[in-house]
């Protein structure tokens, strides 16, 4: 299981560069609204350690302690990128995060993309909202096209709704990044047509910018799943691919998928 400090990295990331990742959630435990069968920080039930959310406060002096290390030091920041041990967007101060690490990197790293990880369970509050709109990358998780596929996959908390989620989605107007994590399970498939024809059009109702779509490359809480090659992915969104309003990335590996 990875845990990650509140401020970590930098990593390289494939898809966003020299990535310093902030962590919104308990530094030694996981609190999240999705109990994902592929997650790479395990299962919820074992993540119940820790609970103490970072402060905005804390996140902006370790986030600032960061920086001004790291461009004393000459490396390169590409992306500050939320992501860590869960759903960033839970953490109740997130939006006063977002401004401070907006106001951070314009100080230190003007050139750097603010990018958050989330499973847009939350986008449809509007701070929260207003909170994503304001970053560079707004990366939004679907892997699932309804809700009884979601709960196979991805075990929500009570209360998700993919058509709310889809409708949420909306708002940004084509202007956010898409992100789906494929793979095998006992009884989920994302090259089933139950799940990956009703996926490609939602991908087409919202035409985000990007759709990111990748597979497991690390260890997986529950067993026996299966990972795809970029050349399965590929010949499985060709359609989208071919229609071209939307750029299509695709991974043989996923990173905080």
């Amino acid at each position: 299981m990875i845990r990650e400090e509140t401020v970590f990295g930098p990593i390289f990331s494939r898809r966003l560069g020299s990535s310093l990742g902030i962590n919104l959630l308990p530094e030694r435990g996981k609190i999240c609204n999705f109990d994902c069968i592929y997650c790479e920080c395990g299962w919820n039930r074992d993540g119940r350690e820790d609970t103490v959310l970072p402060t905005a406060g804390k996140v902006r002096t370790d986030l600032e302690r960061m920086l001004e290390k790291l461009r004393a030091e000459g490396t390169p920041v590409d992306s500050i990128t939320f992501s860590g041990d869960g759903e960033p967007t839970l953490n109740p101060e997130f939006p006063l995060i977002i401004d401070d690490t907006l106001r951070l990197r314009d100080r230190h790293y003007p050139a750097a993309k603010v990018s958050v990880l989330s499973n847009a369970t939350r986008v449809h509050l509007p701070e929260v909202f207003d909170a994503l709109r304001r970053v560079d990358n707004p990366i939004m998780k679907i892997d699932a096209p309804t809700n009884e596929l979601a709960a196979r996959i991805n075990m929500p908390a009570p209360g998700y709704d993919v058509g709310r989620v889809v409708e949420a989605l909306h708002r940004f107007e084509g202007d956010f990044v898409l992100q789906t994590c494929m793979l095998r399970a006992p009884e989920f498939d994302s090259s089933s047509p139950e799940v990956i024809g009703p996926l490609m059009d939602i991908v087409r109702e919202l035409k985000p910018r990007e759709w990111m779509v990748y597979t497991i490359d690390r260890p997986t809480p529950m067993q026996g799943l299966q990972k795809f090659s970029p050349q399965e992915m590929k010949a499985l969104v060709q359609p989208v691919i071919d229609e071209g309003f939307t750029r299509v990335q695709i991974k043989g590996a996923v990173e905080d998928c």
